[in-house]
């Protein structure tokens, strides 16, 4: 896969260091807005990455048409008929949306992804432990597409490298916009689209993106994101903690129990801290409970 890759020279300050400052005073709970310097990087140029999904396995990509309501189902989501690439390389006309995802197992992408969280990795450390399964994501997108209310389960900063988008994020651990039993669907691999209520709308954040900004998405924080009025692109560099890693067992336990028809316990805002449910959780995953 390296053949092909373009190799740019990655800035020493991705995130500056007043960027690092503001992020260590809302990480791991709070979404802020940060700024970095990969505006105008070589890899993520639309050529650039129009060369790299045409590489890729079908299963690193996702793309369908842009203009979708927030409450979509998966399986209602309509496809917009064309290839990746030419998805890719018509996008300001198409009005679609793609997705890269993992493009760190190309090692350009890899060492970009390291070069941006290693600028990150000291405030981590400190607050949730090593960085755990870091993984990169590019998304693409048509003017005026819509990425519907969702959640991702690992820690996310996305950042804004073309066009501009507005991401509207929600408390995590809220169970009135997450309830328990969708958090539990969602570690067995249920999918990441949430059930939207207007309701819920005044409860979140809207926070306009553009070219060098970026935003850290707690794990699992509810949110979407409408483009504006050209096309966007956005990396969005992820990694896992044990504290990520624990709220999922824990949310396995309950979905075990629950199937059972014991009670499900609480996860609390440090579940790595529950240290016995976990531990039953896994003698019961290893013995086939």
């Amino acid at each position: 896969m390296t053949a092909h890759s373009p190799i740019a020279p990655v800035s020493p300050a991705i995130f500056p260091d007043d960027a690092r400052a503001i992020f260590a005073a809302a990480y791991p709970d709070r979404s802020t807005k940060l700024h970095h310097g990969l505006v105008g990087h070589g890899l993520l140029t639309l050529d650039a990455l129009a060369v790299l999904a045409e590489r890729m396995p079908a299963t690193s990509v996702e793309y369908n048409l842009g203009k979708l309501p927030l409450g979509v189902r998966a399986e209602d989501t309509p496809s917009n008929g064309l290839t990746l690439g030419e998805t890719i390389r018509t996008i300001d006309t198409n009005g679609s949306w793609a997705v890269l995802k993992n493009v760190e197992r190309d090692p350009a992408y890899a060492a970009l992804l390291d070069d941006a969280l290693a600028q990150l990795e000291p405030v981590v450390a400190a607050k949730t432990g090593p960085m755990l399964h870091r993984e990169a994501f590019i998304f693409l997108s048509s003017p005026g597409s819509v990425t519907p209310f969702h959640m991702d389960p690992e820690h996310n900063i996305l950042l804004q490298i073309m066009g501009q988008k507005t991401m509207t994020v929600f408390p995590a651990r809220d169970e009135e916009l997450v309830p328990a039993q969708k958090s539990e669907e969602f570690h067995g691999g249920g999918h990441r689209n949430l059930l939207w209520q207007d309701g819920f709308k005044s409860r979140g954040t809207a926070v306009r993106l553009e070219p060098g900004d970026a935003i850290h998405v707690p794990v699992k924080a509810p949110h979407f994101v409408e483009n504006g009025p050209t096309v966007s692109v956005s990396l969005s560099v992820t990694w896992r903690s044990d504290r990520s890693v624990a709220e999922g067992e824990l949310h396995s336990f309950n979905a075990l129990l629950r199937k059972r028809g014991l009670p499900t316990g609480t996860v609390s805002a440090r579940p790595e801290r529950q240290g016995v449910r976990r531990l039953v959780y896994r003698i019961m995953r290893k013995l086939g409970a």
